[in-house]
């Protein structure tokens, strides 16, 4: 179908493009961007006057809780048109449940578009390695333990060589097993409502164990949700060093300080857990310096039954897919970013760590260069909306940001030229 985008103030960090413009889609590709081709002929025209209209999002970090169709939907509500998955789905995501969700997303057109992430180990169980290359046949563009560390470092070093033998990526969220086992960040919170603590050393202890082994083995590495100071400053080196690293910060770990908590508030119950407002700050600047090269939701869908139980028990995760614009935006006011740097920790950026692991993808998407896969996100940066839970698309309804009142609204989405959402 071919669409006309009419009016919207054009938003291409790929590119540096900035300027009101037109956009015209035909065969699933961006066709021209200003003054309209002779000959084309519009079959269905949105006006964006007064909107942005800006690459799809692409989010390195969502969950599906075993349900693939509602999440993809949310996805596109919030104008998400690529999503990482990581392994730690419904089934782990060996070769038959990679096929299964491939396939099903290759029948509907209207959702987002799935990048999956194969189990590093078999099961996750952290001792025998997977088949990397047969995952990678099957559609993986990396591998991951999800939030099961690694206890053995010697099945690290393996993998990473395994990895580094065939350009693989190895997708890891740092944390030390044992330190690791708390539920909310030490410090004096923590110990006022006698919570189980997670140090900032089962960060930064892990992180030192993958540089380590990343210079013996030449391994390419994504780091998984930073979320201390410490840890930054180990990234910052890391990258200053040549390392071949990359890294992605959380929007509750960008918003929100373990003094959210509240009284055992279980919405803040979230991996990796918040920490104190020191911490906050230094993401807010390494995601605005470069250092930390992407935003991600962290979408984990929890259902009530889950959710509805002591703080310590209840199970981490949280919605965040129709989300990640709006708290994107808010960062960049909170920070005065500007909007294209904003727009490009959610769209290039992450396009360029994807990049890394799998070849090909530059210029398809987040970007809204001519010829690049019609992945668009329209939005209206003036409105404002208060975060209603039973209002979200997402079958998870918890959130830290219920009852917020957030800046940015998603008026239409396009995933390679198709009309998937429009408000």
């Amino acid at each position: 179908m071919n669409i006309l985008i009419q009016g919207g103030r054009v938003i291409d960090p790929a590119s540096g493009h900035d300027a009101v413009a037109d956009v015209a889609i035909a065969d699933g590709k961006i066709l021209a961007i200003g003054a309209t081709p002779a000959g084309f002929a519009a079959e269905q025209t949105l006006n964006a006057a007064g909107c942005v209209v800006a690459p799809g999002l692409v989010d390195l970090s969502v969950r599906m809780g075993g349900m693939l169709g509602s999440e993809l939907a949310a996805a596109v509500a919030g104008g998400v048109t690529s999503v990482v998955c990581p392994p730690d789905t419904e089934p782990v995501l060996d070769v038959t449940g990679l096929v299964e969700m491939l396939h099903y997303r290759s029948q509907q057109l209207k959702l987002a578009r799935v990048f999956p992430l194969g189990a590093l180990t078999r099961k996750l169980e952290g001792e025998v390695l997977a088949e990397m290359s047969s995952l990678t046949a099957a559609g993986c563009i990396g591998f991951s333990q999800a939030e099961v560390p690694l206890a053995n470092t010697q099945v690290m070093q393996r993998a990473l060589q395994y990895a580094a033998t065939f350009g693989y990526t190895v997708w890891l969220r740092p944390q030390e097993l044992h330190l690791g086992k708390g539920v909310a960040a030490s410090g004096p919170l923590a110990t006022r409502l006698g919570l189980s603590g997670v140090p900032v050393a089962a960060e930064t202890i892990a992180l030192h164990t993958i540089f380590e082994l990343m210079r013996a083995t030449k391994a390419r590495v994504h780091l998984c949700r930073i979320s201390s100071a410490a840890g930054v400053e180990l990234v910052r080196q890391a990258k200053a060093e040549g390392l071949p690293v990359s890294c992605d910060v959380s929007i509750n770990s960008l918003h929100l300080t373990d003094h959210d908590i509240g009284f055992f508030d279980s919405r803040m119950r979230v991996t990796p857990v918040l920490r104190q407002q020191r911490d906050r700050d230094a993401l807010r600047a390494a995601l605005a310096d470069g250092t930390i090269d992407a935003l991600v939701s962290d979408h984990t869908p929890v259902d009530e039954d889950h959710k509805a139980l002591p703080f310590a028990e209840s199970e981490p995760g949280a919605t965040g897919l129709e989300l990640l614009l709006s708290l994107t935006l808010k960062w960049a006011q909170d920070s005065q970013v500007a909007l294209p740097a904003a727009l490009a920790t959610i769209t290039r950026r992450p396009a360029a760590v994807m990049d890394s692991a799998l070849g090909g993808l530059s210029g398809q998407i987040g970007s809204l260069s001519v010829g690049s896969v019609a992945d668009v996100c329209l939005f209206d940066p003036q409105a404002h909306w208060t975060v209603q839970p039973d209002a979200l698309r997402s079958e998870g309804k918890h959130t830290p940001f219920s009852g917020y009142e957030l800046p940015g609204r998603v008026r239409a989405t396009l995933v390679a030229g198709v009309l998937a959402f429009q408000a």
